[in-house]
């Protein structure tokens, strides 16, 4: 029988291979706002947040190969912020930045931007809007992708200073959305063996899942092409993310029932490590722990 997943669940942070590490730095702090975090005992890795909260881990591999087109992956990690000034932010940081935007898009649930960092893993800049404003039908949470009214948004960006403005303490990543080798099988592992629900398949290709009625914490599409190989091993891009439980009680249920559908995973001193059936990481980990 399956468990649903506690309503308090949350993504964490996102740890990426990069074989540069000061170029991804300088995007992450220039354009998303993000800082260094003080403290990190693993040698070659640099974790950068908001508010001393680690979103974005960079796992240093100068050797690392670029990840192939046509596998598995990232295809893009969400950075939510808690306002709409705070998007607005974001905005006049790319443009100082002159750091090119892929898009602007109204989800209906949210506003959103679209860039990249330098080594092609995909960036989403985003903010919510009031969740007594989305629309729910049998079928889940109503989502669109439309024109964003960037004009609109940016008549709420504060005056900009000096140097590029950090993003707020409440800053956090929102939801990653993963590439894939068959919606089926993902599915499966991220609602049937894990107990996220699925809130959208309006989408050709692609499925969202949540937990706690958010529109989406995982997004999974196969625009890839279904069947798609994972990375070589090393690869630039995700090494893994984190799904953030509410206490270690929730964690140990969730390892039963990675072993109960034989799902490979490791116990590790910060949560459990295992995969999804197309490769991608996932940590599992203990808000308290």
């Amino acid at each position: 029988m399956r468990v649903a997943i506690s309503p308090d669940t949350s993504i964490g942070s996102v740890r990426l291979t990069v074989a540069d590490v000061e170029r991804e730095r300088e995007l992450y702090e220039r354009v998303v706002g993000l800082r260094p975090i003080a403290g990190t005992v693993e040698p070659g890795l640099m974790r950068l947040g908001a508010n001393g909260t680690p979103l974005i881990e960079l796992a240093a591999d100068p050797g690392a190969p670029p990840r192939p087109q046509g596998t598995t992956g990232l295809f893009h990690l969400a950075v939510l912020f808690g306002s709409r000034a705070e998007l607005a932010a974001a905005v006049r940081r790319i443009a100082e930045a002159r750091w090119p935007l892929g898009g602007a898009s109204d989800h209906l649930v949210s506003e959103a931007l679209y860039t990249g960092d330098p080594e092609g893993t995909g960036i989403e800049l985003y903010r919510d809007r009031p969740r007594e404003e989305w629309t729910r039908t049998e079928d889940g949470v109503e989502m669109a992708t439309l024109p964003l009214d960037v004009d609109s948004l940016l008549t709420e960006a504060p005056e900009s200073g000096p140097e590029p403005q950090a993003a707020a303490p409440d800053t956090r990543i929102g939801h990653v959305h993963l590439q894939v080798a068959d919606l089926d099988a993902a599915e499966a592992f991220y609602v049937g063996t894990l107990g996220f629900e699925v809130m959208t398949r309006g989408y050709p290709g692609a499925l969202f899942v949540s937990a706690g009625g958010y529109h989406h914490h995982i997004g999974l599409n196969t625009w890839a092409g279904r069947g798609a190989p994972p990375p070589p091993p090393g690869a630039r891009g995700l090494r893994w993310f984190e799904i953030v439980l509410p206490d270690a009680a929730q964690l140990d249920e969730a390892e039963r029932a990675l072993d109960d559908a034989g799902a490979a995973a490791e116990r590790l001193s910060d949560g459990v490590l295992t995969t999804d059936p197309s490769g991608n990481g996932v940590l599992l980990r203990a808000a308290s722990g």
